[in-house]
């Protein structure tokens, strides 16, 4: 196999995350995989146009969604109208995808193991429930990360107070797929700073 072309990029767009009746503010990374022809876009949070200025004139193969709260999806069909690029999801995510976007659907499910090619490189899709009852991470192997969305931050697992999640589901999701990935995978999270797996294993 030939070696990847692929690299990632890095944004921040600002926005708010709602629900159960509660609104707060939040910074959202974006996260931008593929070489200079094409990419993967995962989550779409917040500002369209921050997303499309890192994609550039690029052709967008998917935008991949570790799940649907609405501040990961928010502009999820929007970015689709604008690159004809298929929306992927977990179907176990459709009360909170409802919720932000009723009367709409995402085009493609993700399913536990499959992968997302782009740029010669391949995302694994790891189903980690817990945080959402359909998050997944996206492992690429090959680059040395994985994209954990909302499942797990610098500093532990994801939040689990609020509807469709469960602590004990998520812990269990994370000691399952991803504590047993390589020790020096960065994680690379959807707010906030990178860790690596070594240092979220043995905090």
């Amino acid at each position: 196999m030939s070696e990847t072309t692929a690299r990632v990029d890095h944004g921040v767009v600002a926005g708010t995350f709602s629900l159960d009746g509660e609104t707060h503010d939040v910074e959202n990374n974006i996260w931008v995989v593929g070489d200079d022809r094409e990419c993967v876009v995962i989550d779409a949070p917040h500002d369209i146009d921050a997303i499309l200025d890192l994609v550039g004139d690029r052709t967008v193969r998917a935008i991949a969604c570790t799940h649907a709260h609405d501040d990961h999806v928010r502009v999820a069909p929007d970015l689709r109208e604008r690159t004809g690029a298929p929306i992927l999801l977990h179907p176990d995510d459709r009360p909170l995808w409802d919720l932000t976007h009723p009367g709409t659907s995402w085009d493609l499910n993700l399913s536990d193991g499959e992968h997302v090619s782009v740029a010669g490189t391949s995302l694994q899709v790891l189903h980690t429930p817990g945080h959402a009852p359909g998050g997944v991470c996206l492992y690429a192997a090959d680059l040395g990360c994985v994209f954990t969305g909302d499942t797990l931050f610098h500093g532990g697992p994801g939040a689990t107070g609020r509807s469709y999640s469960d602590l004990p589901t998520l812990e269990a999701s994370i000691a399952e797929k991803l504590f047993v990935l390589p020790e020096e995978t960065v994680v690379r999270t959807g707010h906030g700073e990178d860790t690596t797996i070594g240092a979220e294993k043995h905090r």
